[in-house]
This record gives structure tokens, C-alpha cells and sequence, in this order.
């Protein structure tokens, strides 16, 4: 199986670099965590730009850094997306895709047309750099870090100079380089939505030592998950649109588990699509309640509870079926509830929207 093996070590006043990671080979991994948390040094190290003394790198079976090998940033078969786009501002963005292309010293195995065709770039060629948009300059940058045919991508905060409509304008683009190119990325962000939209695997990073990682559902939904408590804790459902109902306006959604109605948003059945349930719109019910206005529904089983960040709050993490939902409550209702781990009850789902 293709994977990325990646141990470094760092040391500088003040701060310590620490990991052992083991990543898949395949889909989008993001690094995330608080800025300071070694997000960006553990990208560096991997592309060769931080020199360790105690490093050991290897992708797919090749070793790239060990004790005795070490390969300068030329000989790796990768791309790197940094925060700002990385471009010659005095070029044209045909000059600036072909200085990437003359970098690429192996056979290529992605075309350039494709890129541009992914991208939405390809009738930007004759304009200079300093003439685009922050959102049309990022797309650009990407462009020209896949012009080499890289064999791994990397992307350290390519959204973080850009404002919340160029933010929204460039997202799709990434998401479709995530479906439609077969190489892993290593996507940086501190941004849980980014994460959520974009990633199939996570890695949290907290004062230099990775503190959580696994695949992106299953890790949202550790109910001690670091770096995202309190009200804005929610669980990520991947699902598909399996029916619509026009004239309710509402599509149902169905996941490993169950199903849930959510606001019709014209997405034609067939469509899979990824799912936020806050943890604050979940609440328990120890039998089925038909009387209410809620249309979602469904069985499962405690398996956890903890403590919030508030006082007078607790989190339970419920199975339903090989999913799972988080569900915010106050402990004088889980009191009420007599909640204990293995319990069978109902929870009622009042809020999920589609990631988008």
C-alpha cells in the first residue's frame, strides 16, 4: 500500500519539532493546528527546505532522508504551493507555467492542458502576473507547482492571503484537483472548514507533537478531539443525495448509517456530497418522539461522555450504525437522561448543511 513515512526532529530556542507520521499515499492529508504549532516547519522539512539532523522521509518505498541520504529540493518529485503565490510578477502566466515545465526533469504524468482545464486558467496565459486577481494568482501558483508533474503535492496555506469571496471563488478548484489528480497532497491549513471541505486525512499538530491523526471522519468524531471544543464541535458525514423533494423543497442525504432531510440545495440525486452536524444541533431522546417537528430521526447507542469546556455542558458521542454524531447537552439533562455508555436511545438531528 502507498504511504508516507515522515520523522523529523527539530530544535530551535524555544521550540521543538517532534513527529512520527505515518500518512496515506493517496488523497488530501491536512496539517492542522494553531499558528506556532509546527505546521509549516513539518512541510518544509518534508520538501527538503529545513535541513534536519534527525529526519527520515520516504514516499511510496523511496527513502528521500535518512541517516545518510539526503536529496537537495531539486531531486524530489514534488510541488510546492506556499502561502503567497510564488510567481514572476515582470511575466506573462504562460512564461511563468513554462519556467515549471523546464524544472521537470522526468516523464510527465500530468498534462499541462489538463491543469489548465482544471484550474479554469487556460485564458489567462497572455495576461502578466500583476495584472490578476489574489484568487486568479493563487490558481496560477498551483498551476505552475503541477507544471513540474510532481509526484506529491504540497500547500501551506494557499488560502490564507485571500479574503472570504476569493476563498470561496478558489475551494472548488481544489476540491477538484483532490478527485481528479492521482497524487497525494499535504495540505496545511488552522482553518476547520477548510479542513472539513477538503481533507480525507488528519493530522493535528499542538506545540510541535502531533497530538491526534486518522482519517478525517473518524478523527472529528474522537469526543477528545484537541484544538476544537465547546459549541462549534460537529462531526463530518460523508454521503450521497438519494432523493429530492420539490415540493418541500428538502433532499435526503443518506450516510453509512441512517438518512437525513436537508434544505434542498439542487443537488441532483446520485451527487455525493460531505455533511457538518454540529454537536449543537444533536439532541438525545431515550425513545422515538413522532410528535415533533424535526424530520431526522434516528437510532443508535452511547458509547462516551465527557466533560465540555463549560460547566454546565457534556459531550456524548452516539453510534449510529458505522457512523457517528456528537451531541452537546447540558449535564442536568444527561442527569434526567440517566445516559450511560451502551444505553439504546433516539437522537434527533435539527441542524446538517452540506459543506460547500
Amino acid at each position: 500500500m502507498d504511504q508516507i513515512i515522515a520523522k523529523f526532529k527539530v530544535d530551535w530556542p524555544g521550540f521543538t519539532l517532534d513527529v512520527d507520521l505515518i500518512l496515506p499515499g493517496t488523497g488530501v492529508t491536512a496539517i492542522f493546528g494553531r499558528s506556532g504549532s509546527g505546521k509549516t516547519t513539518l512541510l518544509r522539512a518534508i520538501a527538503g527546505l529545513e535541513r534536519t539532523k534527525k529526519g527520515f522521509f520516504s514516499f511510496n518505498g523511496e527513502v528521500w532522508q535518512d541517516a545518510v541520504t539526503f536529496l537537495p529540493v531539486h531531486k524530489r518529485s514534488l510541488g510546492y504551493v506556499f502561502q503567497e503565490a510564488s510567481l514572476f510578477p515582470h511575466l506573462s502566466v504562460k512564461k511563468n507555467l513554462n519556467f515549471g515545465l523546464k524544472r521537470c526533469k522526468t516523464e510527465r504524468t500530468i498534462g499541462l492542458d489538463h491543469v489548465l482545464e482544471l484550474l479554469k486558467i487556460d485564458h489567462l496565459l497572455g495576461r502578466k502576473v500583476d495584472c490578476l486577481s489574489g484568487g486568479e494568482r493563487q490558481r496560477v501558483a498551483i498551476a505552475q507547482a503541477l507544471a513540474v508533474s510532481p509526484r506529491i503535492l504540497l500547500m501551506d496555506e494557499p488560502l490564507s492571503s485571500l479574503d472570504t469571496a476569493r476563498k470561496q471563488e478558489i475551494l472548488p478548484y481544489l476540491e477538484r484537483l483532490r478527485d481528479e489528480l492521482q497524487i497525494p497532497i499535504l495540505y496545511v491549513s488552522h482553518s476547520p472548514d477548510e479542513v472539513s471541505r477538503l481533507a480525507d486525512h488528519l493530522v493535528v499538530l499542538d506545540d510541535g507533537r502531533a497530538v491526534a491523526q486518522g482519517p478525517l471522519v473518524e478523527t472529528l468524531a474522537r469526543i477528545d478531539f484537541p484544538l476544537c471544543a465547546g459549541k462549534d464541535r460537529g462531526v463530518v458525514l460523508d454521503g450521497i443525495v438519494i432523493e429530492r423533494d420539490e415540493k418541500w423543497h428538502l433532499m435526503l442525504v443518506e450516510f453509512a448509517g441512517g438518512a437525513l432531510w436537508l434544505r434542498d440545495r439542487g443537488i441532483p440525486p446520485g451527487r455525493r456530497v460531505r455533511l457538518l452536524v454540529p454537536s449543537g444541533g444533536v439532541s438525545i431522546c431515550l425513545e422515538r418522539h413522532e410528535d415533533s417537528s424535526n424530520l431526522n430521526s434516528l437510532p443508535g447507542h452511547v458509547e462516551e461522555m465527557l466533560d465540555s469546556d463549560h460547566p454546565g455542558l457534556s459531550l456524548v458521542r452516539v453510534r449510529i450504525g458505522e457512523s457517528t454524531l456528537l451531541a452537546r447537552t447540558t449535564k442536568r439533562s444527561l442527569a434526567f437522561l440517566a445516559l450511560k455508555p451502551g444505553q439504546a436511545v433516539w437522537v434527533q438531528v435539527k441542524s446538517a448543511s452540506v459543506i460547500e
